[in-house]
């Protein structure tokens, strides 16, 4: 049996257990949610599981209850198979009057929600898992810590293990946690094997809509071009265009694109509105991302070797795995991740704001000092615009890069550090 690495969700899966009755922990499949689950769980009842998946049906049908019965916390595997389960968790969560009871798992939203008539408010938790960060994978020192960049303003120090060759093998590789432990030409394909199954299958499986393989494929393409960039759905569609037919409608893609929403496999990126000293017209629309760097790598058909060949696209990539990152390690401390665009041009790759209305601003570089003091100028004009009588000064400003020695803080009080220091 493989040894369980720890998740940074490990921490939160217990404090809301503490907190509520049932915690529902969304995601992709094989980012890991069911064994992260198993560890706390002292029941579990694997809906999906098809030896039994017509049994826990009919008893659905004949007495829900009994499904529910288990050491708590129970954990409910897949719930959306049977979305009817979601009223009956409920009802036993207000009836046992006790926290931590059940334990549901999801790499989908349910097709239909039929039958489901509670949304769950304070009796449910969710938290949302991805693949795993650098950090939880061990690619990562985990010198550099984000919490820390927001109590303190000291000197930063960490020692970067990971060269461009590196960087561009995990952003091929992704973060799948059956990767992790394989050799590289097996942790390489399993990238692939998780495109292969959402272009044959799980787009169409989702809310049973036959959809096109070869229209998915076009999109995912489409959507990997348009990693970190604001892109609207007609331009997507001229881009497809080309090689579908003249039948293809925008109605037709931002289906296509819901679908794969509720399997977890695109997450963009809401746009940031802080207060600023003039009225500067904000870009209000989402960046694309995937919810991990090695789909858009899968969709373009591409390797580590391709991307050192071609830094433009290495680096959009390298945004996308730092991004799925900066998402994992904010979750840890009730942030978010924002993006920033404004009329003039003016752009922050990532935004991490916390409930507290305290923010860190980041711009993302492969590396070099040329890239570098570009990523410097924007944080310093960024920040400089900000109306620090309505709103905090940001705690940090750094550029997050993929390559270079040491993590330091310039004479400026810029921090750089590389991804393979940083942690939560």
């Amino acid at each position: 049996m493989k040894e369980y690495k720890k998740r940074i969700a490990d921490q939160l899966l217990e404090y809301r257990l503490e907190e509520v009755g049932a915690v529902l922990i969304e995601g992709p499949k094989w980012c890991g949610k069911t064994t992260t689950a198993e560890q706390q769980a002292k029941s579990v009842v694997y809906m999906a599981d098809p030896d039994n998946q017509r049994k826990y049906a009919e008893m659905a049908d004949l007495s829900m209850k009994m499904l529910l019965k288990g050491e708590p916390p129970r954990l409910i595997d897949e719930w959306q198979v049977i979305p009817r389960i979601w009223d009956a968790i409920r009802y036993e969560v207000d009836h046992r009057g006790d926290e931590g009871q059940f334990i549901l798992t999801g790499s989908a939203v349910p097709a239909s929600t039929e039958g489901v008539y509670h949304t769950g408010t304070g009796r449910f938790a969710w938290i949302t898992m991805r693949p795993m960060s650098l950090w939880e994978s061990g690619e990562s020192t985990g010198e550099v810590s984000l919490a820390q960049l927001f109590k303190e303003s000291g000197d930063v120090e960490g020692y970067n293990k990971l060269s461009l060759d590196d960087i561009a093998f995990l952003t091929c590789r992704g973060g799948w946690p059956s990767s992790i432990s394989k050799n590289r030409r097996a942790a390489l394909r399993q990238a692939y094997d998780y495109y292969d199954a959402v272009v044959k299958s799980d787009i169409s499986r989702v809310d049973d809509v036959t959809r096109s393989s070869e229209r998915t494929r076009l999109l995912l393409r489409s959507l990997a071009r348009s990693q970190g960039a604001q892109v609207s759905i007609s331009a997507i569609r001229q881009d497809m265009v080309n090689n579908d037919d003249d039948s293809l409608s925008d109605k037709t893609i931002q289906e296509y694109i819901g679908a794969l929403r509720k399997i977890f496999v695109v997450e963009d990126m809401p746009a940031w509105n802080p207060n600023l000293r003039s009225k500067t017209a904000i870009r209000s629309a989402e960046t694309r991302y995937f919810v991990d760097p090695s789909i858009a790598v899968a969709s373009l058909g591409l390797g580590p070797d391709d991307l050192k060949n071609d830094l433009e696209t290495f680096g959009l990539l390298f945004e996308t795995m730092c991004v799925r990152d900066l998402r994992v390690y904010a979750d840890a401390l009730d942030g978010n991740v924002y993006h920033y665009r404004d009329k003039n041009g003016l752009e922050c790759d990532a935004v991490i704001h916390l409930r507290n209305g305290s923010y860190g601003l980041i711009e993302i570089k492969l590396g070099g000092s040329q890239a570098i003091e570009k990523g410097v100028a924007t944080l310093t004009t960024l920040a400089g615009k900000i109306d620090t009588t309505r709103m905090k000064a940001p705690s940090f400003l750094m550029v997050l890069t993929a390559v270079g020695e040491y993590a330091y803080r310039r004479k400026d009080g810029v921090l750089v550090v590389p991804v393979g220091c940083f942690r939560n």
